[in-house]
Protein backbone atom coordinates (compact mmCIF):
# COMPACT_ATOMS: atom_id res chain seq x y z
CA UNK A 1 0.00 0.00 0.00
CA UNK A 2 3.07 2.55 0.80
CA UNK A 3 4.59 1.53 -2.38
CA UNK A 4 0.93 2.98 -4.10
CA UNK A 5 0.83 6.35 -2.30
CA UNK A 6 4.35 6.34 -3.30
CA UNK A 7 4.12 6.42 -7.05
CA UNK A 8 1.55 8.70 -6.71
CA UNK A 9 3.56 11.63 -4.43
CA UNK A 10 6.81 10.31 -6.07
CA UNK A 11 7.69 14.33 -6.68
CA UNK A 12 5.88 15.78 -3.98
CA UNK A 13 8.28 17.75 -1.14
CA UNK A 14 7.74 19.15 2.25
CA UNK A 15 6.70 23.03 0.75
CA UNK A 16 4.23 21.48 -1.68
CA UNK A 17 3.06 19.30 0.89
CA UNK A 18 2.61 21.95 3.57
CA UNK A 19 0.90 24.10 0.97
CA UNK A 20 -1.64 21.42 -0.04
CA UNK A 21 -2.47 20.77 4.12
CA UNK A 22 -3.01 24.48 4.15
CA UNK A 23 -5.19 24.93 1.25
CA UNK A 24 -7.22 22.24 2.77
CA UNK A 25 -7.26 23.95 6.11
CA UNK A 26 -8.77 27.08 4.15
CA UNK A 27 -11.28 25.00 2.82
CA UNK A 28 -12.87 23.08 4.88
CA UNK A 29 -11.75 24.61 8.51
CA UNK A 30 -9.94 22.78 11.08
CA UNK A 31 -13.64 20.81 12.44
CA UNK A 32 -14.37 19.47 8.85
CA UNK A 33 -10.67 18.12 8.89
CA UNK A 34 -11.03 15.13 11.56
CA UNK A 35 -14.61 14.37 9.81
CA UNK A 36 -13.29 14.30 6.23
CA UNK A 37 -10.20 11.96 7.61
CA UNK A 38 -12.59 9.10 8.96
CA UNK A 39 -14.79 9.15 5.74
CA UNK A 40 -11.49 9.09 4.13
CA UNK A 41 -10.41 5.90 6.45
CA UNK A 42 -13.49 4.32 6.76
CA UNK A 43 -13.83 4.55 2.33
CA UNK A 44 -10.27 3.05 2.51
CA UNK A 45 -11.32 0.35 4.82
CA UNK A 46 -14.37 -0.75 2.99
CA UNK A 47 -12.52 -0.55 -0.80
CA UNK A 48 -9.48 -3.04 0.92
CA UNK A 49 -12.52 -5.29 2.69
CA UNK A 50 -14.25 -5.54 -0.97
CA UNK A 51 -10.65 -6.61 -2.12
CA UNK A 52 -9.64 -9.39 -0.01
CA UNK A 53 -13.18 -10.74 -0.55
CA UNK A 54 -12.42 -10.83 -4.08
CA UNK A 55 -9.33 -12.39 -3.49
CA UNK A 56 -10.59 -14.96 -1.21
CA UNK A 57 -13.36 -15.83 -3.57
CA UNK A 58 -10.80 -16.43 -6.49
CA UNK A 59 -8.48 -18.40 -4.18
CA UNK A 60 -11.48 -20.83 -3.49
CA UNK A 61 -12.74 -21.06 -7.14
CA UNK A 62 -9.09 -22.11 -7.91
CA UNK A 63 -8.74 -24.42 -5.58
CA UNK A 64 -11.91 -25.98 -6.35
CA UNK A 65 -11.58 -29.55 -7.86
CA UNK A 66 -12.99 -29.52 -11.49
CA UNK A 67 -16.12 -30.63 -11.82
CA UNK A 68 -17.15 -32.38 -15.25
CA UNK A 69 -20.03 -30.12 -16.93
CA UNK A 70 -23.01 -32.80 -17.34
CA UNK A 71 -25.72 -29.76 -18.42
CA UNK A 72 -28.68 -31.55 -20.73
CA UNK A 73 -27.77 -29.06 -23.52
CA UNK A 74 -24.08 -30.67 -23.81
CA UNK A 75 -24.10 -33.13 -26.95
CA UNK A 76 -21.33 -36.21 -26.16
CA UNK A 77 -19.61 -37.68 -28.60
CA UNK A 78 -19.41 -41.07 -29.45
CA UNK A 79 -15.95 -42.86 -28.92
CA UNK A 80 -14.48 -43.61 -32.49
Amino acid sequence: MDNILLLFLGGLGATEAILIFGAVLLMFGGRKIPELMRGLGKGINEFNHARNNVTKELRDGMNEPNQPNNSPDRKELPNP
